[in-house]
């Protein structure tokens, strides 16, 4: 019986595989620090493939570096051994709920979530921290190799205590934030589907490097705008130099030929432009110039008025913008204005009902129509009950700025269209997916994570750190939104499922049997830590085979056994021991996709090795595999 790997996929082995298919040739072994034979790639013999000229040595190109950027690229691509355990008592209806809050180092989120969530997520939002040398909180240890990465990554002790911030005595003030930035970016941009696009907050600190670390992972044909946004709406008197009355948003698509924004909502302003002075029956309209300042060979012809008057040709130096054939067309369908008493110069009338029903989106965006920081902060402390000033936020964002980008990239519809930000701050992106789904009746899910930073100045409270922040906000805003919204309750998802990232729920020998000795083999009979609960490994199962978070789960007790049955049909698991043979045909009959027990838990050797035999027999197309 097969086994789940139990740990996020090695993203060197699939890039090695990928340019193993184009250039086999390029493909050969050396070995390791400890003399083990591995496979590696000729790096000399694939530039060779990938020029149409000899290469001799190193040339000089355009390209982005600094100090630590190849340890960044192995830090996007090492494995983890990590998991994520749910926690429901923190929760708002876990069971239903197609939203989650992931509470952890977004990096070792964003490998756990590759295999359930590849190419499926249609926005990303991150407002990641400025580097102002205040709020940059990283992982400080990238000098290692994958097999050390992993290693460590299995150590308990060592959680959380390489957190440091990043200051201005810091000498890679930049090299820093890039190595930070660069594998997140990196493991995000697999996420978003063919037509997804990310949106980055950032200031002035870091945009110019913002850019050209996006440039390299996303291609810089797929580019798409830099938003400024208005952020206060009065200057401060204090500054040194100028008023920072705007931060930016970079906003490139995985796809730019096959992203489009959806068109921005019609003003009442734009509609007052419109009337219908001739009552016309096709309903109002605005009159457009005719004439245009480029040269066109046909459009110097004279024209007669209504009243009479002959108008000679277009105004000096410009040109009509149709030719006279199709000038005499539009005239008959009464599409040219010539004013009340006919004898004006020529207009073209555009209907209301012919323009598109919205309009294009523009790169700068007004505090007036998407919210400033003093709106995100009232917002906040309207929803949060603060321990004291020191805790509450000062530049979190509002919502009507992050529904501005929903409404340019997602819609309403029956197919849920997925959210990601994974520097969640304080929530405002779900709170703003819960307000958007209660105006336009979408059914948009939201992922979020956040490092559960302490909070500076926090008391013994239940807000202690950022990530509780985020849930206390979340739960008071979908109550709130549900209050507000009475119609519409019912259908209208404000919960969401909380998760932990924390080490395996399997040993450490489980990684590195290795280490076994024969005198201590006895320590080592169950190969699950003892602290982790069936809900714990489910979730694991989870991750590892690439089911969606989100999925219905029922526990049953069958044969005195607990069984989980996710999705109807998608997921059988038990974990408890004593598994017999009359157990494992009552799961067969269900018929499941997947079906998944312990290693260990087999009342009997022939039990678990006729297990397959029973499903290849009942149910030949369930996927049997342990842990």
């Amino acid at each position: 019986m097969d086994k789940l790997k139990m740990q996020s996929p090695n993203l060197v082995d699939a890039n090695i595989d990928k340019i193993a298919a184009l250039f086999p040739n390029c493909i050969t072994e050396d070995r390791d620090e400890n003399g083990r034979v591995r496979r590696v790639v000729d790096f000399d013999q694939l530039r060779q493939e990938l020029s149409d000229n000899l290469v001799e040595g190193p040339q000089e190109r355009y390209t982005l570096t600094w100090p630590g950027k190849n340890e960044a690229i192995l830090t996007a691509n090492a494995p983890i051994a990590k998991t994520l355990r749910p926690s429901e008592e923190e929760s708002v209806d876990f069971e239903n709920t197609r939203n989650l809050f992931i509470e952890g180092d977004n990096l070792d989120v964003l490998k756990l979530l590759q295999e359930t969530y590849l190419n499926k997520v249609k926005l990303i939002y991150i407002d990641p921290p400025y580097n102002t040398g205040n709020d940059f909180i990283y992982e400080d240890d990238f000098a290692e190799n994958t097999e050390a990465f992993l290693q460590r990554s299995n150590q308990k002790d060592a959680e959380g205590n390489r957190l440091v911030a990043n200051t201005e005595a810091n000498g890679r003030f930049h090299s820093d934030w890039l190595t930070m930035i660069y594998p997140r970016l990196k493991l995000a941009r697999t996420l978003l589907c063919e037509d997804g696009v990310i949106f980055i907050s950032v200031d002035d600190n870091e945009v110019h490097n913002l850019r050209k670390v996006c440039d390299e992972i996303f291609g810089g044909t797929n580019f798409i705008a830099t938003v400024i946004w208005q952020k206060v709406f009065a200057p401060k008197n204090s500054a040194r130099h100028f008023s920072e009355d705007h931060d930016y948003i970079v906003v490139y698509a995985r796809n730019a030929e096959t992203w489009t924004p959806n068109m921005m909502a019609r003003t009442p302003e734009m509609e007052a432009r419109y009337g219908n002075l001739d009552d016309d029956p096709r309903g109002p309209w605005a009159s457009d110039n005719l004439t245009a300042r480029n040269f066109y060979g046909a459009g110097t012809y004279a024209i007669t008025c209504p009243s009479g008057r002959v108008i000679a040709g277009p105004p000096s130096g410009r040109y009509w913008a149709i030719s006279k054939l199709k000038f005499d067309e539009l005239d008959r369908d009464r599409r040219i204005w010539w004013g009340t008493d006919g004898n004006n110069m020529p207009r073209l009338k555009r209907f209301l009902s012919d323009v598109k029903g919205g309009k294009v989106p523009q790169t700068l965006w007004t505090c007036t129509e998407v919210g400033h920081t003093q709106e995100a902060k009232k917002e906040l402390v309207s929803l949060v009950e603060f321990p004291n000033s020191e805790v509450v936020f000062n530049t979190p964002k509002p919502t009507r700025l992050i529904r501005r980008i929903l409404q340019l990239t997602t819609k309403p519809g029956e197919h849920a269209e997925i959210v990601l930000d994974f520097f969640a701050g304080t929530g405002t992106t779900m709170d703003a997916v819960f307000r958007q789904n209660a105006e336009d009746g979408g059914n948009r899910q939201c992922i979020l994570v956040q490092l559960p930073e302490p909070l500076a100045g926090a008391d013994n409270g239940s807000l202690q750190t950022i990530a509780d922040i985020t849930k206390e906000r979340l739960r008071r805003a979908g109550k709130k939104i549900k209050q507000e919204n009475p119609i519409i309750t019912q259908k209208l998802d404000t919960g969401f499922r909380v998760f932990k990232v924390d080490t395996s729920n399997m040993k450490d020998v489980y990684y590195t049997p290795d280490e076994l000795q024969q005198g201590n083999l006895d320590l080592f009979k169950n190969h699950i830590k003892p602290d982790r609960s069936p809900e714990d490994l489910l979730f694991q199962v989870f991750i590892d085979w690439g089911l969606d978070l989100t999925l219905p789960i029922a526990k049953e007790t069958i044969d005195s056994k607990t069984v989980f049955l996710v999705d109807s049909n998608a997921l059988i698991a038990c974990f408890d021991s004593g598994i017999n043979e009359k157990l494992v045909k009552k799961l067969a009959t269900h018929k499941p996709l997947r079906v998944v027990f312990r290693d260990d838990a087999f009342g009997s050797d022939s039990v678990k090795i006729n297990v397959e035999q029973i499903f290849k027999l009942l149910s030949p197309g369930t996927e049997v595999k342990s842990i």
